[in-house]
């Protein structure tokens, strides 16, 4: 059975703001004196925590993306503007697409 190890990520929080390297941070916890089974913990921790945060930000643009392309397509539907079609149907609808392929990228990366 694995030994569980509490995490302190109020002590991760700063250096996560910070967008440290994993190497980084495995130094500032050996420098303050961490044992090794609490320095993989907290690196363990640490690479959730940013993960986390990247997957949060692909769903929010993935999210943004499917809006544009929902929007797209009803004005492409309702054609509110004759001489804007073209740019609503292909413009608008690719930028859906590249910003839905951004937040899967940040999700599934």
């Amino acid at each position: 059975m694995e030994k569980v190890i509490p995490v302190d990520v109020s002590l991760l929080r700063p250096w996560i703001e910070a967008k440290l390297s994993p190497a980084e941070v495995e130094a500032r916890l050996h420098k303050a004196g961490f044992s090794e089974e609490t320095v993989a913990a907290y690196l363990r921790e640490y690479k959730k925590e940013c993960y986390a945060a990247r997957r949060f930000n692909g769903f929010v643009c993935a999210g943004v993306g499917a809006f544009l392309g929902f929007a797209s397509c009803v004005l492409s539907i309702i054609n509110p503007i004759p001489e804007l079609y073209h740019i609503i149907l292909f413009g608008l609808t690719s930028v859906a697409i590249l910003i839905i392929c951004l937040g899967l990228y940040f999700v599934f990366e």
